[in-house]
């Protein structure tokens, strides 16, 4: 206790001014330069969310440096953190407790990164231990031995020239970007060490050498022609194998370095000292990459950013875009963020100014997108009656057989994974319900196969076969929603002889080669074929747009075109194609929603435009920023109303379960006030939480929904 007391400042005094001591006393000798370190405590406790000061012991002065890992006495135990700079004179005046140990002499948290952590968890209201925590992977000492020190002769050589850049210095016009008018001026900066910051919106149905991974890969280029650096975050493992192959080949192997969470300890520790030492010069990652040390940071880009798998699900939860966002400001660096979709944050940058929109003209936008059918609309309906109301209506049947002839694969995708997802009473229509957490019965539940009995999908529980209806007393079920395999087993029964792929949970395909395949596949797990999909039938539309969250338009749109941008056209030579290269089943006519019309009309800018206006009305995020507090329902009442009384607008408090007693959990939506600012008021509650050692475990999430 003595010695956490010595790390409490003694208060100043009203009337006179603060002295500075001459130096730090301690019980060892210590460093003749700068005898004093700044050191962030590794430490979950937001009320300590500040640098303490440690006297530096002459013994470790020379690897005391910043950034440097050191363990230190703090509250009568070791604990691990990160030197923050060395200083000649302490605030505190008295003792100061000496550094333990340097554990490495590896300066692993640079000054860029902490300035770019340090502005992230301002923002999130969060604490800089957690934000540096996402930014720093765990040591891992035989990697550290492993990597050299710095590049070895040759290797941090400039490579030859990628396809975008000419052996002469000018970026030249690369195929990737020849549809965008304003993708030659974008290299032709990046190649000039400029730092512009563009909105792309990606064209469809591209073949390789003109697909997005080629885009990147020649922005990559301009930028390391340049003599900057690189940074790709992706979504997920896939798509970072995707952009590897073709930003290897621009800018050479050498030069490239992977870095994802799944890597395992030691590799991901090598790629990310690859980085840190200067052997590679672009990094190619998921979310885990978006703090990645990148030597002179030239480029950072996010595809795919409306993506959920952007958003880290850890304290203080920020997403990639804004990260990056942050770091290319600070930095100077250059910022991409694209998709085939656009958020409505990024909208929102586009109108306040912060990125210029790079899309391609709309005639060529035109030639390109798919066509796209909505079931049940015109005079489909003269033909087929059940056309709008059937699950695999007869215009969805002839798109995929039409494509399965043409010798091609073609892609079904259904919104939910499993097997049969719901059951409901076949007399009286009322959902089957578990007795024991009143959760969804689906058949062959979720860890049964699909002749399994009947199960809840939340907690497992079987429910016999014979249940009777709590209604009406009928022992006859219906399914009420079918996942990706139960599709896929009609599908299979339905064009016998053809192979069938099923793609979703666990079981994720990275890739279909050529030939007739009939692919099913959950949202995000569609596989990528290489001569591209002759057609896509989407199902259950409904139930993307049905979800109950603020961004279900503009998260259903992002996956419906994530699918019907793998639908390429068929070459010139072959005969016309029999169907629509897309059909969307299960929605109302496109005409009453704006989703629907967006997929139709491949316009998703104008859905995230009108989006945008209809929250900035109504005063939603990004227009106005909020924060999601849940957790045991005391704490989450007592957090909203400590917020409300700091001027900010307790919305409402909702049930998220059927809890009773101290166990009951609730969630509360708390909307910024005029002229006060949220998140620092949400850390604040995290700091007054944790100084009282409040035992409940709260969960405070800002701008959790603004996409």
């Amino acid at each position: 206790m003595a010695e956490q007391l010595e790390l409490v400042p003694a208060p100043a005094s009203p009337t006179s001014p603060r002295r500075r001591a001459r130096g730090p006393a301690a019980s060892v000798p210590l460093a003749q330069t700068d005898p004093v370190a700044t050191v962030l405590v590794e430490t979950p406790l937001a009320h300590l969310d500040r640098s303490f000061e440690y006297a530096v012991p002459a013994d470790l002065d020379e690897a005391a440096r910043p950034g440097v890992r050191v363990r230190v006495r703090f509250a009568g135990r070791d604990h691990d953190g990160f030197l923050l700079t060395r200083e000649a004179h302490a605030e505190h005046e008295g003792r100061l407790a000496p550094l333990r140990s340097v554990v490495s002499p590896e300066p692993v948290l640079t000054p860029a990164v902490l300035d770019a952590a340090r502005e992230v968890a301002a923002h999130y209201g969060g604490t800089l231990s957690d934000t540096v925590r996402l930014a720093v992977p765990p040591r891992h000492a035989r990697a550290e031995r492993a990597v050299p020190p710095r590049p070895g002769p040759g290797e941090a050589e400039d490579h030859e020239p990628g396809p975008g850049v000419d052996p002469a210095g000018d970026t030249a016009i690369d195929p990737a970007w020849t549809a965008y008018p304003a993708g030659p001026a974008l290299l032709r900066r990046l190649r000039d060490g400029q730092a512009p910051a563009a909105a792309w919106l990606a064209l469809p149905g591209q073949g390789p050498g003109d697909d997005w991974p080629d885009a990147i890969a020649a922005a990559v280029a301009a930028t390391t022609a340049g003599g900057r650096g690189a940074l790709v975050v992706v979504p997920d493992r896939r798509d970072v194998e995707r952009v590897m192959g073709p930003v290897t080949r621009a800018v050479g192997e050498g030069h490239v370095v992977r870095l994802t969470a799944d890597l395992g300890p030691e590799a991901r520790y090598t790629a990310f000292l690859r980085a840190l030492r200067g052997h590679a010069r672009v990094v190619v990652g998921t979310r885990a990459s978006g703090f990645a040390p990148v030597p002179d940071l030239g480029l950072v880009v996010c595809w795919d950013e409306a993506d959920d798998l952007h958003e880290e699900p850890r304290a203080p939860y920020p997403h990639v875009r804004e990260v990056l966002r942050r770091r290319a400001r600070r930095e100077g660096a250059a910022l991409l963020v694209g998709g085939f979709t656009r958020s409505v944050v990024v909208q929102q940058w586009v109108d306040e100014g912060v990125v210029a929109p790079v899309v391609a003209d709309t005639d060529r936008v035109r030639g390109v997108a798919p066509a796209v059918v909505v079931a049940g609309e015109g005079h489909q309906e003269e033909r087929d009656p059940a056309a709008r109301t059937a699950r695999l209506p007869s215009v969805a049947w002839r798109a995929l057989r039409a494509g399965l002839e043409s010798d091609r694969p073609v892609l079904v995708q259904v919104p939910r994974q499993g097997y049969v997802l719901g059951l409901a009473c076949q007399d009286c229509r009322t959902p089957v319900r578990c007795e024991r957490c009143q959760g969804p019965v689906g058949a062959g539940g979720p860890v049964a196969g699909s002749q399994g009995p009947p199960a809840c999908r939340w907690c497992s529980t079987e429910v016999p076969v014979d249940h009777a209806c709590t209604e009406c007393g009928s022992r006859r079920r219906r399914a009420t929603g079918m996942g990706e395999r139960r599709t896929a087993e009609e599908l299979g029964r339905a064009f016998p002889g053809t192979r069938v792929v099923s793609s979703g949970g666990e079981h994720v395909v990275d890739e279909v080669e050529g030939g007739a395949t009939l692919v099913v596949a959950t949202p995000g797990a569609e596989p990528w074929a290489e001569t591209g999909y002759a057609a896509a039938v989407l199902l259950d539309g409904w139930s993307l747009l049905e979800r109950a969250d603020l961004d279900a338009p503009v998260e259903a749109l992002r996956r419906w075109c994530a699918a019907a941008a793998l639908v390429r056209a068929r070459p010139r030579a072959a005969p016309a194609r029999r169907g629509p290269a897309v059909v969307l089943c299960g929605v109302p006519p496109h005409g009453s929603l704006p989703a629907v019309e967006a997929l139709v009309r491949w316009d998703p800018a104008w859905l995230a435009r009108r989006e945008l206006g209809d929250r900035a009305t109504l005063g939603l995020p990004p227009a106005t920023r909020q924060v999601e507090v849940s957790g045991p329902v005391g704490a989450v009442d007592q957090a909203g109303r400590a917020l409300a009384r700091v001027g900010h607008r307790l919305l409402g408090t909702v049930p998220l379960d059927g809890g009773e007693g101290e166990g009951r959990r609730a969630r509360a939506t708390v909307r910024e006030g005029d002229g006060h600012d949220l998140a620092q008021a949400v850390h604040t509650v995290r700091a007054e939480r944790s100084a009282r050692k409040a035992p409940e475990a709260l969960r405070l999430v800002l701008d959790g929904h603004a996409q």
